[in-house]
């Protein structure tokens, strides 16, 4: 197991020498990747964007919440909860072949 994580530019660096790509055209790929998710994921946009065979990626809109008055579940005690605004929320959801991977 490795002990960090890759960073973005050795990821880079490997889909290069992998798909024998340069450099540039990986990050290109990337950034129109990131494009795509941005423009689906957008107020006109469907809210959901599948990376095929990995992964799906939705907007969630979270509607607002009330103050309310609840108990701490660290304290025990009584305690005041804040009320949230209206949000969208991004959840990203794994696929089969990515569940796979991991197991």
């Amino acid at each position: 197991m490795a002990s960090k994580a890759a960073t973005k530019s050795e990821i880079l660096n490997n889909i290069a020498k992998a798909t024998k790509l340069s450099r540039q055209q990986v990050a290109s790929v990337f950034d129109a990747l990131a494009d795509n998710i941005k423009k689906a994921l957008g107020k006109k946009g469907p809210g959901i964007f599948v990376v095929p065979g990995l992964m799906k990626v939705l907007r969630v809109h979270k509607p607002a919440t009330l103050e309310r008055k609840g108990i701490n579940p660290f304290t025990k005690q009584e305690a005041m909860f804040a009320a949230k605004p209206e949000r969208n929320v991004v959840k990203v959801r794994p696929l089969k072949k990515l569940k796979a991977m991991v197991s």
